[in-house]
């Protein structure tokens, strides 16, 4: 079950240094809470992939459903009620509010991500039927 995919693993890395860069520098309404939700996505998988052998659709549904739960945690202001705005960098990750356009995102990600997964490995997305 344990594994280390290195490729994985630095695209996690350029995924993360991607995001510190959207966090630091774009102060925009499009790019940090669009893009970035949408990039999060393919970080987190990244990141998982790279040291765990699991199918990569149970992973891209694993990363969606974790990234929903986040977002769904913010519609609750889960930061506030635990006292965790203290902690910076946990606030900034958790993040303090709820936006359908950052589902969204995710979802459009998850799509992306598998896609990508599909079209790497030469699979097709839905199996034909063959003749006989």
């Amino acid at each position: 079950m344990f594994t280390f995919r290195p490729k994985y693993g630095v695209l996690a890395i350029a995924f993360f240094i991607i995001e510190i860069m959207i966090a630091m520098y774009m102060h925009d309404t499009f790019v940090r809470p669009f893009v970035g939700d949408y990039l999060v996505v393919f970080l987190v998988y990244c990141f998982v992939f790279t040291f765990w052998n699991i199918h990569f659709v149970k992973v891209a549904i694993a990363v969606l459903l974790f990234c929903y739960l986040i977002e769904t945690l913010q519609y609750f202001h889960f930061v506030h009620y635990m006292g965790l705005e203290k902690y910076k960098i946990l606030a900034i990750a958790l993040g303090s509010s709820f936006e359908w356009y950052d589902m969204l995102a995710y979802t459009l990600g998850f799509l992306t991500v598998l896609l990508v997964e599909y079209w790497r490995r030469g699979l097709r997305i839905s199996p034909q039927k063959q003749s006989i």
